[in-house]
């Protein structure tokens, strides 16, 4: 009798479990893997898109986040990190993946604007009360000055960094190899390269080097909820260079775990007011004109310009300047 006893509730208690861990995995769970210093903003917008689709669909999702260097983060999801969806800053580091047949070949054409949903900019972050009196971009080469970037091989703010201070001596009516030139003065200020974009922020108010960090507008917010504000003074330059925030449904994961209408969701509503207003309050420029015009005071008018007007294209800026032997290997001497 206490052998059928014991028997009895061992039964109902791998019932219980295996009841307890159907229901536990009928949670659909996505992961968005993106770029260093938009981690903030996700952790915000994935609150809200979980709201949002519990409203209306009457169903749980739990969304996970993982952040570094977005040329780091394409290869980890190209050799097996499980992403449902990317969510990058340079068409660069999606185009591998489509190479590597993990996201589709048109994935430009899956969503509006070529599927960036939002942009920014790069300017700088000096500190409080900007003691270098650091006002435009050839500051930035002057010898008392210290440059905070991050590496071009390992993050798209470092390419971006790069392209925006190659592009606005183009703008300015300059040539290429003046432009090469003042790229070589540049990073002969930078004590050190950065991984990404967080790690460049902790080296600049960490670490304490450098006067001046060259990164994303939106990383205006992140420095102000992490450290404090009145920590630093951002600094628009005369003239910056427009980056694209694109993203991308990961087919090979989405085909596997059966996530692509979740994963399309997901990335839809980031195109919503909601998800647009939840940008701009980052400093991540949205593309609804209506929502960025509301937010003027915070996106100042810059002088900015485009990739293709300077480079042809970003793949073609990745063949040229950041692939191995390129224009910033040879500009670049560490150490020097």
């Amino acid at each position: 009798m206490k052998t059928s006893f014991r028997l009895l509730v061992s039964t109902l208690a791998l019932a219980a479990a295996t009841s307890f861990s159907a229901s536990a995995s009928a949670q659909t769970a996505l992961l968005n893997v993106s770029y260093d210093v938009a981690r903030e903003f996700y952790k915000d917008f994935n609150t809200a898109f979980i709201a949002h689709y519990k409203k209306t669909t009457g169903k749980d999702i739990k969304v996970d986040q993982s952040h570094a260097g977005s040329s780091a983060q394409a290869r980890a999801v190209a050799d097996g990190l499980a992403a449902d969806v990317v969510t990058m800053n340079t068409t660069t580091d999606i185009d591998f993946l489509a190479d590597k047949g993990v996201v589709a070949k048109d994935w430009r054409a899956k969503f509006p604007n070529g599927a960036s949903p939002t942009t920014s900019t790069m300017l700088f972050l000096v500190r409080q009360g900007n003691p270098k009196n650091i006002k435009d971009w050839d500051d930035l080469i002057r010898p008392d000055v210290r440059v905070v970037v991050v590496n071009p091989k390992t993050g798209g703010n470092g390419r971006m960094a790069y392209l925006a201070a190659w592009g606005q001596v183009r703008a300015k009516g300059g040539t290429d190899a003046q432009a090469a030139e003042f790229i070589g003065k540049l990073y002969k200020n930078v004590p050190a390269l950065a991984r990404g974009g967080r790690d460049a922020t902790g080296m600049f108010l960490q670490r304490n080097l450098g006067d001046v960090l060259v990164t994303f507008e939106s990383e205006v917010v992140s420095v102000e909820n992490e450290f404090g504000k009145g920590k630093v003074d951002a600094i628009h330059p005369s003239a910056s260079l427009v980056t694209e925030n694109p993203v991308a449904i990961v087919e090979r994961t989405v085909q596997k775990k059966g996530t692509a209408a979740e994963a399309k969701a997901y990335l839809d509503f980031l195109y919503s007011n909601e998800g647009q207003e939840i940008a701009a309050k980052h400093n991540i420029r949205p593309r609804n004109e209506a929502i960025l015009k509301a937010h003027a005071n915070v996106f100042k008018p810059i002088k900015l310009f485009t990739v293709d007007q300077y480079f042809g294209s970003l793949a073609e800026a990745q063949k040229v300047h950041f692939n191995d032997g390129g224009q910033f290997d040879k500009l670049y001497t560490p150490g020097k």
